[in-house]
């Protein structure tokens, strides 16, 4: 049966993002919201990602909410299942399970100008009616698997990393992957071990710099448990070391210090000149996800593994075919190849005032929003990790904290002045993203010499935040009123639930 559910905040996602949205709502005294999670539980990318070796490349007690630390991480890198575990456990704290509605995928969101709220729709037709939606899917969650030719006729295994098939046993199989991101450089070292051939099929080669990772002893654990003080006092420290990154992205000629320790790094488990020579990016470092990993470059040494620069001509059945006409038998393909970004809100099915289209909008004239949250045109939307609030250098879960405060404040501007909306005004986004876009070409994303996922058709940077992130966490601490335009009730029938 299709239900109509009415609410007062619409939540679209159940990662970082969207429960740390509601937990913030459930602190400020709200708890008429609804959860929408598309799976059949919570935890986001880090529910999708169960691949061997997934873990995160940010220091686990930056990881996390700066108001919920995790004194028990078991390693100073978390591996996903703890991330996933530590999600869980605040949906189970905040007693979040009551608001969620599980396998509920969003296939649609108009505004209604005459009754001042949003119609949110669901692939499984239910309709949900509410003042406030805030989207909290983040980029990295539509896999992005390549068209290569002849790939339908394959008769093997073949599925993306984020889609990993544990059915399927890789013990004695010949393996191709494709791609080298960030979660191929996880997922190759560990399958390595266990299969009779990989051919790793490398389009360029990503910057790979030492990964200061270790067991956290359980006297360290105590430690945090029994003084929270000094688990405090480790994570600004940990802030600040990772924030002096900011330096050199802003800066290509820093980078090059940097590139000399990823040189090293490969030198010391590379001794082969011309697999190092395979192995070494020709742009600056940062332009493309600068990566860490201990034992990526060791796995690319073994016997069983080789690294397959020519591109793919084709795909057999039980084949691939690359560009130098050299053929190689695979029983698997794995994609490593991440996700759409700047194209992933291509899906969105947006409609704000006078029927203006959110995706149409920004794939002809680019990505704008204000701070990455708000939208000009599509009142009481927002978006957490939305563009150019994506980090290179620090916990992109420091943003969330910043946004989630901020909309509270547009939440509470809106009880306050008895407002039925706000819509941020048009010239004031412009001014941002003029400015933003500044900074970001004297960055080395623009600068560095590549091409990467950060940019979108045009080649203009609509994911990183340009620069330090206690500059966004200052501009964000206050919401100025006097940039939004704030919209006055309907007198239309209000809706109710049913």
């Amino acid at each position: 049966m299709r239900r109509n559910r009415a609410t007062k905040v619409l939540i679209i996602g159940t990662g970082f993002s969207g429960l740390g949205m509601a937990i913030q709502l459930k602190k400020s005294g709200v708890d008429d919201f609804v959860l929408l999670e598309k799976a059949e539980d919570v935890g986001g990318t880090w529910r999708d990602n169960q691949y061997p070796g997934c873990a995160c490349d940010i220091q686990s007690h930056m990881y996390s909410f700066s108001f919920e630390l995790n004194p028990r991480w078991t390693r100073m890198f978390a591996t996903q299942p703890e991330i996933w575990a530590y999600l869980r456990s605040l949906t189970e704290k905040y007693g979040l399970r009551r608001h969620i509605e599980f396998g509920a995928k969003v296939s649609g969101a108009r505004w209604d100008e005459a009754a001042r709220v949003w119609h949110v729709t669901t692939e499984q037709g239910d309709t949900y009616t509410a003042q406030s939606v805030v989207a909290g899917v983040g980029a990295l969650h539509i896999p992005n698997v390549p068209a290569l030719p002849g790939a339908e006729r394959f008769q093997g295994k073949a599925f993306h990393s984020s889609n990993w098939d544990n059915d399927y046993d890789l013990t004695g199989k010949r393996v191709a992957v494709i791609g080298t991101g960030a979660s191929a450089i996880q997922f190759v070292p560990e399958i390595a071990k266990q299969v009779a051939s990989l051919h790793l099929f490398q389009r360029t080669p990503p910057w790979i710099m030492p990964k200061p990772d270790r067991p956290v002893p359980e006297w360290e654990r105590r430690m945090f448990d029994l003084l929270p003080a000094t688990q405090r006092l480790f994570r600004n420290a940990l802030y600040w070391m990772l924030e002096s990154r900011a330096v050199g992205f802003a800066n290509p000629k820093l980078m090059t210090a940097a590139q000399g320790i990823a040189k090293r790094h490969m030198a010391k488990q590379v001794a082969d000149p011309e697999l190092r020579a395979k192995l070494t990016p020709d742009y600056t470092m940062g332009c493309k996800r600068v990566i860490i990993s201990n034992n990526y470059f060791p796995a690319l040494t073994r016997p069983n593994v080789s690294v397959v620069t020519d591109g793919v001509a084709e795909v057999r059945e039980h084949s691939i075919v690359d560009t130098a006409g050299v053929e190689h038998e695979v029983d698997a393909i794995i994609y490593g190849t991440g996700f759409h970004v700047t194209d992933s809100f291509d899906y969105l099915d947006i409609v704000g005032r006078d029927g203006r289209n959110l995706a149409k909008e920004w794939r002809e004239q680019g990505i704008s929003t204000y701070y990455g949250i708000t939208v000009s045109g599509f009142p009481n939307l927002y978006f957490l990790l939305g563009p150019n609030t994506g980090l290179g250098h620090n916990s992109v879960v420091f943003m969330i904290e910043s946004q989630i405060r901020y909309v509270d404040q547009c939440l509470r501007l809106l009880d306050r002045d008895g407002a039925a909306a706000l819509d941020v005004r048009p010239d004031v986004q412009r001014r941002f993203n003029r400015e933003i876009q500044h900074q970001l070409r004297k960055g080395v994303w623009s600068q560095g010499g590549c091409t990467s996922w950060y940019l979108d058709a045009a080649g203009v940077n609509r994911t990183v935040w340009p620069g330090f992130t206690w500059r966004y966490w200052m501009r964000t601490r206050k919401l100025r009123a006097a940039d939004y335009e704030l919209v006055a009730p309907s007198r239309a029938p209000q809706l109710t639930p049913r």
